[in-house]
């Protein structure tokens, strides 16, 4: 194995990436498997999940993946979810917190309702499950490796934005807080925090505003970089953090969005 496989090799860890059915969780998943891990996928749509992992076990790479139901946005799905993590592994290398929830409406009519429910899955639910899966993050953590956990933030939790999306902006700049809480609490266990803060990227949530190639141009061209992310770009970031040459990074708000965080004027997807 070469110097540069050594550092971001992932070879032999066992992940959990919520959400990765689709969109950035699928991307962080697909590179965890082509970099060697074993990674379970769970989101909702259990079937969806399962069509993933054949599709990623299909690429033959040195990695694999086992997709199953979960569901994050209660405390029973919690619990289903933990079993089924314990059912199939002792050991937890990699946390991925990547699902959640979004809801756009004007100010004027944006309902009482979608504050608890957009903060039930992006906020309460990365706490809940994490806690919950501590154990199997200890016992995979060691001075010279370190568990990982990343939780998906965002750009808008960075930024002054709204774009109708009022409790989505506001659960991710709580993310990025409970990021840095449990990163310094969980130092002494040897499990590093972080979160990504990405900038538009092509998934379901997203859709409405990048669905088509000729949509993607148009809010790239909103990006300083001239373009929305890629799958690589997600790719990097989680070999990076989930390898050797992470170990020492915790508590980090990793910008994932062509230079959106430093922007003046920032739009996404409303004119």
């Amino acid at each position: 194995m070469s110097y540069l496989d050594e550092l971001f090799s992932v070879a032999g860890k066992t992940a959990l990436v919520t959400g990765a059915a689709t969109g950035i969780g699928r991307m962080a998943a697909t590179a965890l498997v082509k970099a060697g891990a074993t990674v379970m996928i769970a989101s909702r749509k259990g079937d969806d999940c399962i069509k993933v992992a054949d599709e990623l076990n299909d690429l033959g790479a040195s990695g694999r993946a086992e997709g199953f139901a979960g569901d994050v946005s209660s405390e029973a799905g919690i619990a289903a979810l933990v079993a089924e993590v314990k059912a199939r592994t002792d050991k937890l290398h990699i946390l991925v917190n990547n699902a959640g929830v979004s809801w756009g409406a004007p100010l004027e009519s944006f309902p009482y309702s979608a504050w608890a429910k957009v903060f039930g899955v992006n906020v309460t639910a990365v706490f809940h499950l994490t806690r919950e899966l501590l154990p199997l993050l200890d016992a995979a953590a060691s001075d010279i490796d370190p568990a990982r956990v990343i939780n998906l933030g965002s750009v808008m939790g960075t930024q002054p934005l709204a774009d109708d999306a009022y409790s989505y902006t506001a659960s991710k700049a709580a993310v990025h807080h409970l990021t840095r809480t449990l990163a310094l609490e969980f130092a002494t266990r040897r499990i590093t925090v972080n979160a990504f803060a990405p900038g538009p990227f092509q998934s379901r949530m997203t859709a409405f505003a990048t669905g088509t190639e000729e949509q993607a141009r148009h809010v790239g061209s909103h990006v300083p970089i001239g373009r929305i992310g890629v799958p690589d770009d997600i790719a990097g970031a989680t070999l990076y953090l989930c390898s050797r040459a992470g170990s020492y990074v915790t508590g980090a708000i990793l910008p994932i969005d062509g230079g959106q965080s430093v922007q003046h004027g920032l739009t996404l997807f409303k004119e």
